[in-house]
């Protein structure tokens, strides 16, 4: 208790705003995970407004050996910035600046609490595009969306959050400030560090400035919402799709048990007796629509699609994206508790992963809703469930580790844009062979060798 007074006595001292009422360090101790109970709490909460403030939170962790936990909105769904064994939640709230955005060379500069939505509206205005866009992206910051690599639908066209970062200022473990890149596209002088940082949690640095790659704003965009009698021609479809010379921006998939509970939860007109539809957006110039999707229409019909509507406003196409998006929400409605996930396996093997992630759920009596952005091979099983019910939370953890074993069984891996946090770590062998497990601990342990880093994370 002494240790910890100290602590917080020091931290008042260098820093603006810490809380360290039970209360709230309670409620910043957990984010979206959906955790039976929170065992652990935050020794405290600061919020930093600079760069130095972060440099003094590192000297004042350093010297009391505590654990810091970077949070921006605290979306994350794998215990990333949840709390291990007490600590400081640095939250990042207050550095949400955007500090430049560079038409000339497309660029945007932000602070790590930039919200992800409100950058996009921002560059758009000047014709430019920030094209990641997880789903809640209307809340998600910049700093977290590169802690654990974030996607989202447009992934499949545009990538991910990895290949829009071209510099990040960085404070280090022991308070220096180290720069990956240059504010320049293109970048071979020695080692990629970004890449290091991009999706490392919090574990090996503290992201505290991005530069960021932006490209041309399309100048059109519609989305369309092909219906199947079955999942495998829906499945089936996305690769006839793509071996075509159109190059759609989005393939999302949504199941029966999905489009029934989404209608339900926002209603969108959704064709709720079919087994399953793909989402299906294509942009570019306005001239190039309907050649895109005629071609795509076409194709669709010969794969047996049984119903094809498109979007013809930006009202409707905003009304079909809403309904994906709340997917989470809607099976949020069924039980107490939902847990998501994101497996992602080679897209030859996307069918079979589907039907065994199926297969696997009605073994073990579980309800689940299925969407995800199939075109990148990425699955995303919803499963509401009581966890105050035993028996069903037991059922659940089993139905979650035989899936992780499936999507290992089709070479495929644990996350594609949710990351491990605390949730998935002990599973991680199963896709990361233990050569490279001892790298990522030789790496962790050169970056951040007293382990104040967010420890307890990945591995």
């Amino acid at each position: 208790m002494l240790m910890k007074n100290k602590l917080i006595s020091d931290l008042k001292k260098e820093l603006p705003c810490v809380l360290d009422t039970l209360e709230e360090r309670y409620a910043y101790s957990q984010d979206a995970t959906n955790l039976r109970q929170i065992s652990n709490i935050a020794d405290a909460v600061v919020f930093v407004e600079t760069v130095e403030d972060v440099q003094r939170v590192v000297k004042i962790a350093n010297k009391h050996k505590t654990p810091i936990i970077c949070r921006g909105a605290g979306t994350n769904v794998v215990g990333a910035c949840s709390v291990v064994h007490g600590g400081i939640i640095l939250n990042f709230s207050k550095m949400n600046k955007i500090l430049e955005i560079n038409r000339d060379n497309m660029t945007a500069i932000v602070e790590p609490g930039v919200v992800l939505g409100d950058l996009q509206k921002e560059v758009e205005k000047l014709g430019l595009f920030y094209p990641p866009d997880p789903s809640n992206l209307a809340v998600s910051t910049i700093g977290g969306s590169i802690a654990q690599s974030s996607g989202g639908a447009k992934s499949f066209k545009y990538g991910t959050t990895k290949d829009y970062v071209v510099d990040l200022k960085v404070v280090m473990a022991n308070g220096e400030i180290l720069r990956t890149g240059a504010n320049t596209i293109k970048n071979a002088t020695g080692y990629n560090l970004g890449s290091l940082f991009v999706g490392s949690e919090g574990t090996l640095g503290i992201v505290v400035e991005a530069t960021l790659k932006l490209i041309p704003m399309p100048e059109s965009r519609k989305v369309l919402s092909a219906y199947f009698d079955t999942v495998e021609d829906a499945v089936n479809a996305v690769n006839s799709v793509i071996e075509q010379r159109i190059y759609p921006a989005t393939i999302d998939f949504m199941d029966k048990n999905a489009l029934q509970t989404v209608e339900k939860f926002y209603p969108a007109n959704l064709l709720t007796d079919k087994e399953a539809m793909l989402l299906i957006e294509i942009d570019g110039f306005e001239c190039s629509m309907n050649y895109q999707e005629n071609i795509i229409v076409n194709i669709l019909k010969s794969c047996k699609a049984c119903e094809i509507q498109a979007s013809h406003n930006d009202e409707e196409y905003n009304k079909i994206w809403t309904a994906r998006r709340s997917s989470m929400g809607a099976c949020a409605r069924l039980k107490p508790n939902v847990t998501t996930d994101d497996v992602i396996v080679p897209r030859e093997n996307l069918a079979e992963l589907v039907l065994g992630i199926r297969a696997i759920c009605e073994k073990y009596n579980l309800d689940v809703c299925m969407v995800g952005h199939v075109g990148d091979g990425s699955v995303h099983p919803q499963i509401p469930i009581d966890y105050s019910n035993e028996d069903e939370y037991r059922r659940y953890k089993l139905a979650k580790s035989e899936i992780y074993d499936l999507t290992a069984k089709l070479d495929g891996i644990l996350s594609g844009e949710h990351g491990i946090g605390s949730e998935k770590r002990k599973h991680i062998h199963k896709v990361v062979n233990s050569v490279a497990l001892d790298y990522m601990r030789k790496i962790k342990k050169t970056f951040d060798p007293n382990n104040i880093l967010n420890p307890y994370k990945i591995f």
